[in-house]
C-alpha cells in the first residue's frame, strides 16, 4: 500500500493557498469533518465546437433605461453606443427569450473575418440576426471573469446596424477593457474586419414567455 501522500506534489504556498480558499483554517477542518462542501460553480453558457451558447430574455428595457441601468451597475457606456441606443430604431422587446449562439473570432481566418462572411457562416448555420437590445442583455449577464473564461475579449452583436449621428452604422458590442466594463458601438459595414479574441452573437430562436 503507498505511503505518499495526495498533497506531495503541491508546495507549501499552494496548501496554504487552499486553505485561504476555504475561509480560513477554522473552515478547513470543517472541510475536513465533512460540515463544509466545495462544489462548481454553474456556468450559464456552454461552448461546442468554437461557438458559445446561452439564452437571454427581454424586459421591455429602452434605450435610455438601458443607459442609466448600466451606469447604475458601474459599467461604461460608450458615446456612440448611446447614440444606437437613443435612435428610434433601437426598438426593444418584453418577456421574448432568445437562445444565442456566439462565433468565437478564431473559427476565421484573419484575412478573412470581415463582416459579410461572419454573417455568411452565420446563414450556412441558420442563424438569425438578434435585436440589438441583446447586447445589453448579455454585458449584464455576463461578468469580465467570464467573458474571460469564454476566451473572450468582447461580444459583439451581429444586429440589423443601427446609424449613429454621423450615418455610420453601428453593431453594439459587450466588451472588457482594463480600464472598464464597456459597452460600445463598432462599425456595422460589410467589408469591417475584426480581431481574433471576439465574438459574433446571433439568434438561433427566439421565444416569447408571455401568453
Amino acid at each position: 500500500m503507498s505511503t505518499e501522500f495526495a498533497s506531495a506534489g503541491l508546495t507549501a504556498g499552494q496548501l496554504n493557498a487552499i486553505v485561504k480558499k476555504l475561509g480560513g483554517h477554522d473552515m478547513a477542518l470543517r472541510f475536513l469533518r465533512d460540515e463544509l462542501s466545495v462544489s462548481e460553480p454553474i456556468r450559464s453558457w456552454r461552448e461546442e465546437d468554437g461557438v458559445i451558447y446561452f439564452s437571454a430574455t427581454s424586459a421591455g428595457t429602452t434605450g435610455e433605461d438601458w443607459i442609466s441601468r448600466l451606469e447604475g451597475k458601474g459599467f461604461r457606456v460608450g458615446g456612440y453606443a448611446k447614440q444606437v441606443l437613443r435612435s428610434a430604431d433601437f426598438k426593444p422587446t418584453s418577456g421574448v427569450t432568445t437562445e444565442v449562439a456566439v462565433l468565437k473570432g478564431m473559427l476565421f481566418e484573419d484575412n478573412d473575418r470581415i463582416t459579410k462572411n461572419i454573417r455568411a457562416e452565420a446563414d450556412k448555420r441558420k442563424f438569425l440576426k438578434p435585436n440589438a437590445e441583446l447586447a445589453c442583455l448579455l454585458r449584464l449577464k455576463f461578468t469580465d471573469k467570464e467573458l474571460e473564461a469564454m476566451g473572450l475579449t468582447w461580444i459583439v452583436t451581429m444586429h440589423e446596424p443601427i446609424n449613429d449621428s454621423d450615418g455610420v452604422p453601428g453593431l453594439l458590442d459587450a466588451s472588457r477593457d482594463g480600464d472598464g466594463r464597456w459597452l460600445l458601438a463598432c462599425v456595422g459595414r460589410p467589408g469591417y474586419g475584426w480581431v481574433r479574441d471576439g465574438g459574433f452573437a446571433f439568434a438561433v430562436s427566439q421565444v416569447s414567455s408571455q401568453s
